[in-house]
């Protein structure tokens, strides 16, 4: 199997390195190497290597700055998939692509279903979105997943910009009024290529699905987490107290949904597949970010 991955050096991509590579031959871009700005470039790279599979973890995601770089948001996250779509159905090739719960309006606290009205609140959330639609109009074979809260060991991320300020101050102001469940890139990269691997043999399971770490919390609740982990290992905490705050506390340029809880069980019932509480992968990613601390 020829495997093409696109983004390679994202959270999520550096992790579909290790899960792709048994599957069979995975040629690795990174932006530099192709673009998704570049349409026409991007569909010659496509006819190039003609591969079996490909697996888009490429995507604008600076969520605020999207506002004021509609266009290029739009051209990344929509017509890139579309061309990427667009392609495979020529080659009859399988497309996997991300997508994200800012699809949704983040209204209510029922967690969100494939199939419930979508909403975005933001340019971020409406380019992924018609990418979605893009993909699903072209009549390819697909796979796209939409998740939410993404972390990984490697690059950025919310609980290392905890770990950071627990350090620095006594006191910390989070976000209490935003509910979702912190997802591994590991997890989305192992998760891909299990569904992958069932794709092959039955294609039927094409479609659209949730994937995220089971559970829920805040961005408050994550935090605690987190400082109560570094404690409990021994960092130097100087936080000694965590005011959780509603979403108005921080505006941004870009509205965020309040609900970003998203209902798993055809993924889990489709694939066999137990997704882990959000807490195991984060206290996994925690260990290994502290112990290379000492």
């Amino acid at each position: 199997m020829k495997i093409l991955l696109l983004g390679k050096n994202g959270q999520v991509g550096w992790e579909l390195q290790r899960s792709l590579s048994p599957l069979g031959e995975v040629l690795a871009l990174d932006s530099r190497s192709c673009d998704l700005s570049n349409l026409a470039g991007l569909a010659a790279t496509i006819s190039l290597f003609v591969p079996d599979v490909i697996v888009n973890a490429a995507a604008y995601t600076a969520v605020d700055k999207a506002e004021s770089e509609p266009e290029l948001a739009r051209t990344i996250n929509a017509l890139a998939p579309a061309v990427l779509a667009r392609e495979a159905k020529k080659i009859n090739a399988w497309l996997i692509h991300y997508s994200t719960d800012y699809v949704f309006d983040g209204s209510g606290e029922r967690s969100w279903q494939e199939e419930d009205g979508t909403g975005p609140l933001n340019v971020y959330g409406a380019s992924k979105l018609e990418g979605e639609q893009l993909i699903q109009q072209s009549g390819c074979r697909h796979l796209i997943f939409r998740t939410s809260w993404v972390y990984g060991t490697r690059g950025g991320n919310f609980a290392k910009t905890m770990l950071r300020l627990c350090q620095e101050r006594e006191s910390l102001k989070v976000i209490d009024d935003q509910i979702g469940a912190p997802t591994g890139a590991d997890l989305l990269a192992d998760v891909t290529a299990q569904a992958i691997r069932m794709a092959q043999q039955n294609p039927e399971v094409a479609g659209l699905y949730h994937l995220s770490a089971a559970g829920e919390t805040s961005w408050y609740g994550y935090a605690s987490f987190v400082i109560d982990a570094a404690r409990s290992a021994g960092m130097p905490v100087k936080t000694t107290a965590i005011e959780a705050v509603p979403t108005s506390a921080f505006p941004t340029a870009a509205r965020r949904p309040h609900n970003s809880r998203l209902d798993t069980s055809k993924l889990r019932n489709t694939f066999d597949l137990h997704l882990p509480d959000w807490q195991t992968g984060v206290t996994r990613m925690l260990d290994e970010i502290l112990e290379s601390s000492k």
